[in-house]
């Protein structure tokens, strides 16, 4: 979110002031849209194969925690053209953890899964986050 050309704007900022996290991007009841590169890998010279397109809701007010709706668009190899959207609590306190898959479309059309997260890098003030997915999915 501090980057040059960020992929990450908070849109809404409620008008509390107590709280955790208050200050930053994952105090609660804010809502941020994203439009991030979807790579191979976590080097920022890795092959762009996509994009994660959505939103997520800050909505852990004891604990950190975000309520995400991501679709993960495939613009290239043998899955462009196709999404899986992912629908789920991101308990992002924890190093690794897993959200549900919910559907996709094309190749992954009627998906479900799961998407195991695991945190390599992490700045809570700025916003500025690289998390490794490992998606697996039973499709038609």
């Amino acid at each position: 979110m501090s980057a040059n050309s960020p992929t990450a704007y908070l849109v809404v900022r409620p008008n509390i002031t107590n709280g955790i996290l208050i200050g930053t991007p994952a105090a609660f009841g804010n809502i941020v849209v994203i439009d991030d590169a979807l790579t191979v890998g976590p080097d920022e010279k890795s092959e762009v194969i996509g994009n994660a397109q959505g939103l997520w809701v800050s909505t852990g007010k004891n604990f950190p925690s975000l309520t995400v709706y991501l679709d993960f668009g495939f613009t290239q190899g043998e899955f462009n053209g196709s999404s899986i959207s992912v629908f789920s609590r991101n308990p992002i306190a924890q190093t690794e953890r897993q959200l549900a898959v919910v559907g996709g479309r094309g190749k992954f059309e009627m998906a479900k899964g799961v998407a195991n997260l695991k945190t390599i890098f992490v700045n809570y003030t700025s916003g500025n986050a690289l998390v490794e997915y490992h998606v697996t999915v039973i499709h038609y």
